[in-house]
């Protein structure tokens, strides 16, 4: 069984290594030298996008594709690559899943959103979001193949999560009366990618999240108490100083559910809030 990633980030890092732990061959993307010798490293086999004969070769006889990398101004670039390419090889994967946000869903004063619910992205990264979710789902029905769409909230996980930020000094308690956000833990996501995988459905959106949409002040005061330092002080949310990107990232307001995924692929997140995430992350060393 083969698996090829585009984009060998956080999370396709991850799912790359749960599928390699099953016997699974991996190949990945790298453009820069640097960037293929990292996913060596790993013991996967490095492509460059941007070769088509290698790409090509990369996806004969590929089972299963993973697309992590967000779409620029001129569109997604893994479409740009990995569709050729499959056309080149004469390859067919039974599946394809593509990581997109729920930042498609733009603000809903927090109420709660599903697969169905409206797209109103009010960002940029947002809006590109939509328009790439749509070419994959185009691209794919013309061409037979069976796509995923995985719509993301806040991602965290070891290395990454509310622990580093207070070792680093820059933990701050945010707070905007009546904000919420949904995140979810990386393992969380590969375990849902998984599923899906071995369910595939064509043209299926998921929303993978955590069970509880939470204040991200509270988050940021469970790690303060689990790490034992001190809890940081509240920050209105309009203090002076905050950057243009924060300030958008607070501007969306939603509840995201989870119920479809459960429903028809019977995940569960094994971290069904961010206290069992941040407790298990702190007792692995994190």
């Amino acid at each position: 069984m083969r698996l090829f990633v585009f984009g060998l980030g956080y999370v396709g890092a991850a799912f790359a290594e749960s599928l390699a732990a099953r016997g699974w061959s991996v190949s990945a993307t790298g453009r820069t030298p640097q960037a293929r010798a990292a996913v060596e490293a790993l013991g996967f086999s490095a492509v460059d996008p941007d070769d088509k004969a290698a790409m090509a070769l990369a996806m004969r006889g590929v089972n299963a594709v993973l697309v992590t990398s967000p779409p620029t101004g001129e569109g997604c670039p893994a479409l740009e690559a990995v569709i050729p390419a499959l056309a080149a090889a004469e390859a067919f994967p039974d599946w394809i899943g593509y990581l997109s946000t729920t930042g498609v869903y733009g603000d809903f004063d927090g109420g709660w959103v599903f697969e169905s619910s409206p797209l109103k992205a009010q960002s940029v990264e947002g809006a590109r979001r939509v328009g790439a979710e749509r070419d994959w789902r185009q691209v794919c029905r013309g061409m037979g193949l069976t796509i995923a769409t995985f719509r993301l909230p806040g991602i965290y996980g070891p290395g990454r999560s509310a622990f580093d930020r207070l070792r680093a000094g820059e933990g701050r308690r945010i707070v905007k009366p009546g904000q919420v956000f949904s995140r979810i833990h990386r393992d969380d996501i590969v375990s849902g990618l998984l599923a899906s995988l071995e369910k595939p459905r064509a043209g299926a959106v998921y929303n993978l999240c955590d069970d509880e949409p939470a204040p991200p002040q509270d988050v940021m005061e469970h790690a303060a108490r689990l790490l034992g330092v001190p809890v940081p002080p509240d920050l209105p949310f309009n203090a002076l100083g905050l950057s243009p990107a924060t300030r958008r990232f607070y501007a969306e307001n939603k509840r995201v559910s989870n119920a479809l995924a459960k429903a028809e692929l019977g995940w569960r997140p094994a971290y069904p809030t961010y206290r069992e995430g941040l407790a298990a992350i702190l007792a692995n060393g994190g």
